[in-house]
């Protein structure tokens, strides 16, 4: 399995990268002595950028009036959105540097405001994807098993994340960034490249059939991640393809999911940091996410083994794969990953979720569905706690989500459209991979630019008190 290879990249890059944290920490403790131990007094501005949600850090809320920076904002805020939503990625690594570069706002409400675009753009996409027939197999276009497998890890992942940002330094968040967002992009764009070969064979071989005329059936031809010739189906009008996509059972369990976590999370933020209870209602969100994960993991390798035992190699849900032990570990481990850089750097997990559901044998069309469709339900927890935390301003939210909203529902119609009149699905994977980079390069250069000034301001470079620096 390619993805058991990429997690000990990530393991292996985050392990040195964690111990030097530790090792900086060590020496200033050693050289500062005991003012060492209460670093929040030696931090600047410079420190809070992407250190979401809990940095001190002043309200910077422009008006929302029109000018060249909306305007840019807006076209960024579009393109990201679109190329985002496609990819299954969410765009969030493009949002936040360009709401505190262009418009001005401060870090927090820049991460919270890039989780409403999100929330915006995945609602847009999920509503046009239910009309959207799966290309190669009577099932719907959205995978619910792998919904219900990575969701609720995702979730929990984004919560540790959240916690994280309070204590990690921000030169090791960038590291950690970049680390995870070039070996996503690199093995999405080796993966691109592969699927673009097959099909360049693949329709090349089809065109030697036609000319000798050995496929004398007129049967339309549809490219999936096996790059098979499929035989015709009854067309169905878009509300039969509505209804046939949407599994109201499946649904209303990762809506379940997904309001036990919302509830967890408004009690946490109603008691005292740090205290007892704090840790009680943070701990339960453990059981939650493992109780759903374990159910569906079990349910997805009897699956497996039973067919495997018939002799049926048709692949359990969208993945290409016989389920193992071990592989579900490594797709929690993952999904927890994912959830944690959405924590750390305000995103949507999406950068891990999307890559990895292309790793599993996934085909983009339904990968970049499933990845969105989980999205919607991390984003918009995310955007109801802030509400309630009063953590952006409503016009700007309400507009930016406007934005984003109609960019996901044309980004998916016209990439669909185009990978229909080329039959060329690896065009999908090539814009997750070219968004997952774009996102590396701005906020490393903003990362790397803003570590090199506390460098040279000589501010604390190790970690936090995660109690010291709430709110």
């Amino acid at each position: 399995m390619a993805a058991t290879g990429f997690v000990v990249y990530i393991l292996a890059g985050f392990s040195i990268a964690i111990l030097s944290a530790f090792y900086i920490d060590s020496q200033q403790n050693f050289s500062h002595g005991n003012d060492a131990f209460n670093p929040s007094l030696k931090l600047s501005s410079n420190f809070t950028i992407l250190q979401y949600p809990f940095q001190s850090e002043s309200k910077i809320w422009p008006k929302l009036k029109f000018s060249w920076r909306i305007v840019l904002a807006s076209v960024i805020g579009f393109l990201g959105s679109a190329f985002g939503t496609v990819g299954g990625v969410g765009g969030g690594g493009i949002f936040v540097p360009m709401l505190t570069l262009i418009i001005g706002f401060d870090t927090k409400s820049a991460a919270a405001i890039s989780k409403c675009m999100i929330m915006g753009a995945s609602a847009s996409s999920v509503l046009y994807n239910l009309r959207v027939a799966h290309p190669c197999r009577d099932v719907p276009i959205i995978d619910y098993d792998l919904a219900l497998l990575f969701q609720p890890m995702l979730m929990l992942g984004i919560t540790i994340g959240v916690a994280l940002s309070v204590v990690f330094p921000y030169w090791l968040i960038t590291v950690l960034t970049i680390i995870l967002f070039w070996g996503t992009s690199t093995r999405s764009f080796y993966k691109g490249i592969e699927m673009w070969k097959a099909e360049t064979s693949l329709k090349k071989e089809m065109r030697m059939q036609q000319e000798s005329r050995v496929n004398s059936l007129n049967f339309p031809v549809i490219i999936d991640a096996e790059y098979e010739v499929l035989a015709p189906r009854v067309e169905k009008t878009s509300m039969q393809i509505l209804r046939f996509n949407l599994r109201l059972r499946r649904l209303l369990v990762l809506i379940l999911v997904w309001a036990c976590f919302l509830a967890l999370q408004i009690i946490k933020n109603g008691v005292h940091v740090c205290s007892i209870w704090y840790w009680v209602i943070f701990c339960l969100q453990f059981p939650v996410a493992s109780g759903v994960f374990g159910y569906e993991s079990v349910n997805l390798y009897r699956e497996s083994k039973r067919r495997r035992s018939v002799g049926d190699m048709e692949s359990v849900c969208e993945a290409m794969i016989d389920w193992t032990p071990i592989q579900l570990v490594v797709c929690a481990l993952l999904g927890i990953l994912g959830g944690t850089v959405g924590g750390l750097l305000g995103s949507g997990g999406g950068f891990i979720l999307g890559p990895l559901l292309l790793e599993l044998g996934v085909i983009p069309q339904v990968a970049s569905a499933t990845a969105t469709f989980v999205m919607l339900f991390s984003a918009s927890l995310s955007v109801i706690e802030f509400y309630f935390l009063n953590r952006f301003p409503i016009p700007y939210a309400m507009y930016f989500m406007m934005v984003s909203s109609m960019a996901g529902f044309w980004g998916q119609f016209f990439v669909r459209k185009l990978v229909a009149f080329l039959k060329r699905a690896s065009i999908i994977v090539f814009i997750l991979s070219f968004v997952i980079f774009a996102s590396a390069l701005t906020m490393g250069v903003i990362g790397i630019e803003s570590s090199i000034q506390m460098i040279k301001n000589q501010e604390f470079m190790g970690f936090l008190g995660f109690c010291n620096n709430q709110r």
